[in-house]
């Protein structure tokens, strides 16, 4: 490990601390671009995809005025093609322990798909009765994203707004308590691999 890559982190986690969100850019090779699109494309094709909806157990209703995405949650084990994903995953998750000393220990992650005309209005990534959600990441896999594609990341925070595009190989990393967002209805297929950083203590699992 390079003292170069330490201070980028060193960098990235003090944004993150201080601002409550942070956006990197090509996070990741295009050797992995092109290997975790394809897979994704590759589910696409088969169909494994189930609409989204908002809420969790008793609460989950399907309501495609609010959501329109379409989901495929992510398995270790099973999406063995997404190991470098993964690792990424695992590398942020010992740097912000690290530094941030937010005790994570566990993820879940699915593929996003929003077909064009889809949408997902302000929310938290929180749920109601569930509050181990600490950090959002969106890896976004869209070549090509150019200005009128539509569906950016819009953050709602301390009074600001901000808009982001989702182009391929960004990450977006933020405060999952504490940043609302919502993505803007998109004028073409947007693709991202979506999911959350946990404190998951001993014993207790959840879908990853």
């Amino acid at each position: 490990m390079t003292n170069n890559h330490e201070d980028i982190w060193i960098d990235w986690v003090d944004t993150l601390s201080e601002e409550n969100y942070l956006v990197i850019d090509d996070f990741i090779n295009d050797r992995e671009l092109d290997i975790f699109l394809s897979y994704f494309q590759d589910h696409l094709n088969e169909n494994d995809f189930k609409k989204a909806g908002i809420g969790t157990g008793t609460e989950f209703q399907l309501k495609s005025q609010i959501r329109g995405d379409y989901i495929r949650w992510l398995n270790r084990e099973k999406d063995s093609e997404l190991s470098d994903f993964f690792a990424r995953v695992d590398e942020a998750i010992a740097r912000l322990n690290r530094y941030c000393f937010l005790s994570l220990s566990g993820s879940e992650f699915h593929m996003a798909h929003y077909p064009k005309g889809t949408f997902y209005k302000r929310h938290l990534d929180q749920f109601n009765h569930r509050s181990n959600r600490l950090i959002s990441m969106i890896l976004y896999l869209n070549k090509d994203w150019k200005e009128g594609d539509g569906g950016e990341l819009k953050t709602y925070l301390n009074g600001e707004e901000r808009k982001i595009a989702p182009i391929a190989k960004r990450v977006v990393l933020m405060r999952s308590d504490l940043v609302e967002h919502e993505v803007l209805e998109t004028n073409v297929d947007r693709y991202s691999l979506t999911g959350w950083l946990l404190y998951q203590p001993p014993g207790l699992t959840f879908l990853a």
